[in-house]
Formats: C-alpha cells, structure tokens, sequence
C-alpha cells in the first residue's frame, strides 16, 4: 500500500487533484503531466555513512521506500575533468544511463499498485528510458511493453528485448513514438510509465543532485549544466534544490544551465525570445531535423513551461551544440578513458572551456549504447 502522504497527484496546470492509486496517467481536465503533493523530511549529512550505498539512502526525501526489485542504482563516482568542470558518470548505472533513478521509481510504484490494478507496464522511450523500465520489470516480474521510433539504435532495442520486453517499433519520430503509446495508456489493466507525465520519476532523478549535495560536503556547485528534451533530470534537479533549500540544506542554489542540441532546440529558442512556453503547434509541423544527440531531440516537451521557469529561477540559462560539437566531445572524452553515447556528451560539448567557478556535467548514457558518432 502507499503511504497517506504520497497518494496525491496535482496539476501544475489547473490545480486537478487524484488519488496515486486511482488516477489516470495524465490529468484529466487538459491532458498535462501530473506533479505530486509530498513534502521530503530533512537528510541528515551525518547519517549517511552508515546507509545503504543507493540512491536509496536519502530515503526522508523520497516518495517510496527501498524496492522489493532494486538493482544497487545511484552513487555514481565523480571525477575531475578540468579545474572547473567535474563530470557525474550516471553512465555507469545498472542499464547504462542515468534513467534508472526514475526507472526504479516507477516500475516500485506499479508493483505496489497490485496486480488487480496493474497486468502490464509500458513505456515509450528513444532507448534509455525505455531499457531502464524493461529492466526493472523484468526484475520485479512485470509484464512490460516498449513504444521506440523506427530508427532508434539497434543496440539500445537488443538491450530492451534482453531483459523480455515486448518492443513496439513505431514509425516516425519521437513525438509519433509518445502517442502510439499514450494511445495504448488508457487500456485497462496497464500502467503507463511515463517518464514525462509520472512525477515519481522526478523524483528518482532528483538523486542525481542528493548525491551531488553529499559528496561536496553538504553544498552544490555553483553550476549544473543538465541535457534537455524532455527535461527530466533538469526538472529532478530543480526540485532536489528547491527540497535542499527549504530545509536549510545548502545556503544558496546554483544556476542550472540547460543544453539542447541545436538541430533540435526549441526550448533554447523559448527561452531566449523571453518566452514562457513554447508557441501554439502549428496546423502543419515541420519534421524534426536530424541529430546524434536522439535522446532529447523533442519538439514539443510537455513539462517546456516549467522547465523554462526552473531555468530562469535558478538564474541558469540555455546552451546549444552543434552535430560537430556532440562528435568532437564525444571523441574527447573517449579519449580521457570515458565512452559515453553523444545524447551524453552534450553538456561536456558545452561546458568544456568552461572557467566561470566549478561546475558539474552528467555523463548520461554509456557509448556501448550507440557507439562512436560518425
């Protein structure tokens, strides 16, 4: 059963309210992604040698207790690649990227859901997001289903079928990827592991910056540079910041310095026009332009108003890169002793000649997954 203080979802849209254990994947009244009610407790610095060497270990800030089906996920090392930037090897997660944290979270909160409310998970994914959900069903016995566009790596979709997923190709690109399975979401029996709607896996993601706050000693780098499409890992970040802050964790916050590709950037162009969110869709789209970096190539992110906001607040900004830049990062990294796939070497593309006070990258995604960029 789940806990009274963590059965509410919330829109941030129009103020709807749900029941965790009865809600729909999305909020019913405009169809936006939900947020959740919970208030994290406090993590204590001195406490934490003695825990359990997971993400696991901040548990007070954590919607769900330890999973029945875990696989060891979070503490990924930190390391020194200039004097000013440190890079996060979420790469070295159990599915290679650092989707686990939200991952986990989800497929927990569908096996306790029971199976008189949940027959079957699935997840649509350009690769990583849906590996991590096919992974930890798997391990928690789920049956699981994955919507991935038709030209998604062949490695990532071996990796999906490995662990006994069924694998959805689906024609088109990420966009037409996220409705085949939002079509889908609403069959009975089926919970919807939306890593973009389900605000548990925010707060997998979140981890990521806990981690940070504990291996700085108890404070945050001046600057966390983030990958985004869907903005999951920034939108995690910004909420463990706010939860820091609030409860007199760390005396200030550091700008979140968000990168996009630029042959996909539509919330870098947001922003820089000083918008809040992203123009009204046009009756006719224009087809997203190509890119190494697959993993946040979205057009229309359905979190863009407040990934824009948690930007500004912070008072981070946008970056983009180009093609060039993801192979030559990817090839430099490679050359530190680092293989990371290139939707995982945006923030190194961007903040390499970087000098302005320390700053932290995540490397998200190993380079087993795609290989080297062409």
């Amino acid at each position: 059963m789940l806990t009274p203080m963590t059965t509410t979802y919330r829109c941030p849209a129009d103020g709807a309210r749900a029941p965790v254990d009865a809600a729909p994947w999305c909020c019913p009244r405009c169809g936006g992604p939900w947020d959740l009610d919970f208030d994290a407790g406090s993590v204590q610095l001195a406490a934490l040698p003695h825990r359990v060497d997971s993400l696991w270990r901040y548990a007070e800030a954590l919607p769900l207790g330890p999973p029945s089906a875990g696989l060891g996920e979070g503490r990924t090392p930190l390391v020194a690649l200039t004097p000013s930037v440190s890079a996060k090897l979420d790469f070295l997660m159990p599915t290679l990227s650092f989707k686990d944290r939200g991952a986990v979270m989800l497929v927990e909160l569908a096996r306790r859901l029971g199976p008189e409310r949940v027959r079957r998970v699935i997840a649509d994914s350009s690769g990583n997001a849906g590996t991590a959900v096919a992974a930890y069903c798997a391990r928690a016995g789920l049956p699981c289903v994955v919507y991935v566009p038709e030209a998604t790596s062949p490695k990532k979709t071996e990796q999906i079928r490995a662990h006994g997923a069924r694998l959805e190709r689906v024609a088109g690109d990420r966009e037409a990827t996220a409705l085949a399975a939002r079509a889908a979401a609403d069959e009975p029996g089926t919970f919807y592991a939306s890593h973009v709607h389900n605000p548990y896996f925010l707060h997998g993601t979140k981890t990521y910056v806990y981690e940070l706050w504990e291996e700085y000693g108890g404070r945050l780098p001046e600057t966390l540079a983030l990958p985004v499409g869907n903005g999951t890992l920034l939108l995690g970040a910004a909420l463990a910041v706010a939860e820091l802050y609030g409860n007199g964790l760390i005396g200030e916050r550091p700008a979140l310095v968000a990168v996009q590709a630029e042959a996909v950037s539509p919330l870098a162009t947001a922003f820089h026009a000083g918008a809040d969110d992203l123009p009204p869709r046009r009756e006719t789209a224009t087809a997203t332009a190509p890119t190494l970096a697959e993993g946040i190539a979205i057009p229309r992110p359905p979190r863009a108003r407040q990934i824009l906001r948690a930007v500004r607040d912070s008072g981070g900004t946008f970056l983009t890169v180009t093609e060039n830049q993801l192979r030559a990062a990817q090839r430099d990294l490679a050359a530190r002793g680092l293989f990371v796939e290139p939707t995982g070497v945006a923030c190194w593309a961007a903040m390499s000649g970087w000098t302005d006070g320390p700053a932290v990258v995540p490397l998200c995604g190993a380079g087993a997954k795609t290989g080297l960029s062409a």
